[in-house]
């Protein structure tokens, strides 16, 4: 008897732009938010997918952590490459409108946009999101290491 198992491939936000331009973005986060290679690249990553999920759906709003949110600010800073990228992914520019304690007030975005972008078929990397296992109801607000 031969037994079958289904692989599901994950998406990542990385393979959202070339490699080229991955570790561009990720060189200047690197060196502005002072955090280390491995951080930056996981930041990186789940900004493009945040990014990529926010460009498609404009049904919900969705909102970006404060440990994901600098990606999108480096990634707006290259403001070529960004532009162009929004264009070939959904034809308009994306922009950035931040709400002042938006992610506070309202941890249910962030939950929601966790939600989305693993619909998708992204990996997400939870700690980045603030919504790993361990953390607790009601001291986790849903952005960043608990809160």
């Amino acid at each position: 008897m031969t037994m079958s198992v289904a692989v599901t491939t994950s998406r990542t936000g990385r393979s959202l732009v070339d490699h080229e331009l991955f570790d561009r973005l990720v060189s200047f986060l690197e060196y502005e938010e002072k955090v280390p290679r491995a951080k930056a690249e996981k930041v990186m990553d789940q900004a493009l997918a945040f990014l990529w999920m926010s460009g498609h759906r404009k049904d919900v709003p969705l909102s970006p952590s404060k440990q994901v949110d600098p990606g999108w600010h480096v990634f707006l800073l290259h403001s070529r490459e960004y532009a162009r990228w929004c264009q070939e992914q959904f034809g308009r520019f994306l922009h950035h409108n931040p709400f002042k304690g938006q992610r506070l007030r309202d941890g249910v975005a962030v939950r929601r946009t966790v939600d989305a972008i693993e619909a998708a078929g992204f990996t997400v990397d939870r700690d980045l999101w603030g919504v790993a296992a361990e953390c607790n109801e009601p001291t986790c607000c849903g952005d960043g290491p608990c809160c």
